[in-house]
């Protein structure tokens, strides 16, 4: 079964309805009269992470990741409990000082404070990492309608070729390898937008698992589909070198994942205001495609309009 089977067959009736819980088909927990949004993540090496070589730079990873939930939803973040499981040379007193100092540096970027957690001793490595924000609204992951705007932020596939570096399955220049890796470790998070997201978002989700997987989950309930056009769903200039100097196909690096860029779909009449927060923030945001009805199929189109199969949409928890 992979992850969403467990959840419907196993835990989506523990909610007993309570819409707060969003069906448990959102990223977040959104009890609307309080004001709080609250999301969970869980980070284990060997799966999220490669190893705990660099501490300092994995645990930048999995907050940004973590806070990228809220983002993505028009909410600033406030809190993070975190809770590590580890042996002692996980944390060492090397290990918890790099640590300790790396997010003193990610709570004065991002304005956020730690409010608590737990540690314990196990063999295998592992961070939980719970979010917390208030706000009187947030965007939700199914509100999508036929005929709006598909965008994204951002760049993506930078953080796959750090991971492909990290992984030695690919060499490249000392200053590309800096900056892939970089891009791995450091996600960037647009914390500007999440404010306005509210104004312009029928729909979104941070682009974690991949864009096209993370697409699906975007319209999974809804009587919609999609049409995304490759030529052009935004790279960065150093990833389009890469691509034309070693004759790779883009198609197979943009659904990897951990990009955390937000996903999000807007009403056509909204585009104006898109173009001028993007300018005015600073924020890449590229409109690569449109909703359309069921009777359609969704799909990537080439250049052509012909449409693309994909031998990897994302990243799918499986546990068969």
């Amino acid at each position: 079964m992979h992850e969403f089977q467990i959840i419907n067959n196993y835990f989506k009736k523990l909610t007993k309805n309570n819409k707060n819980a969003l069906n448990l088909n959102d990223d977040v927990f959104f009890d609307k009269k309080n004001k709080l949004i609250v999301s969970v993540d869980t980070y284990v090496e060997g799966n999220h992470f490669i190893n705990f070589k660099k501490p300092d730079l994995v645990i930048k990873k999995i907050l940004r990741s973590s806070i990228s939930d809220l983002v993505c939803k028009g909410v600033v973040p406030k809190y993070y409990f975190i809770s590590g499981a580890g042996n002692k040379n996980n944390f060492s007193r090397l290990n918890l000082s790099k640590i300790s100092k790396s997010l003193n540096h990610e709570q004065k970027k991002y304005n956020i404070f730690l409010g608590g957690g737990d540690t314990v001793f196990s063999k295998k490595l592992s961070f939980t990492i719970t979010s917390i924000g208030y706000s009187h609204n947030i965007v939700y992951r199914n509100g999508a309608k036929q005929g709006d705007d598909l965008y994204v932020t951002g760049n993506l596939g930078d953080s796959y070729m750090g991971l492909l570096v990290l992984k030695k399955k690919l060499k490249l220049s000392n200053f590309q390898n800096k900056y892939f890796v970089n891009k791995y470790y450091k996600p960037e998070i647009h914390l500007r937008l999440a404010n306005e997201l509210k104004k312009i978002a029928s729909s979104s989700i941070d682009v974690s698992d991949g864009l096209i997987a993370d697409l699906e989950k975007l319209i999974n309930n809804l009587n919609v589909s999609y049409k995304v056009l490759l030529k052009d769903i935004p790279i960065s200039k150093n990833l389009s070198l890469i691509i034309n100097s070693r004759n790779f196909s883009k198609k197979n690096i943009i659904s990897n994942g951990d990009d955390y860029q937000i996903l999000f779909t807007a009403p056509k009449r909204k585009r104006l205001k898109i173009n001028k927060l993007s300018k005015s923030l600073k924020i890449r945001i590229t409109k690569i495609g449109k909703i359309f009805s069921k009777a359609n199929k969704s799909t990537l189109l080439d250049k052509k309009n012909v449409s693309i199969s994909l031998k990897n949409k994302g990243y799918f928890h499986n546990f068969s």
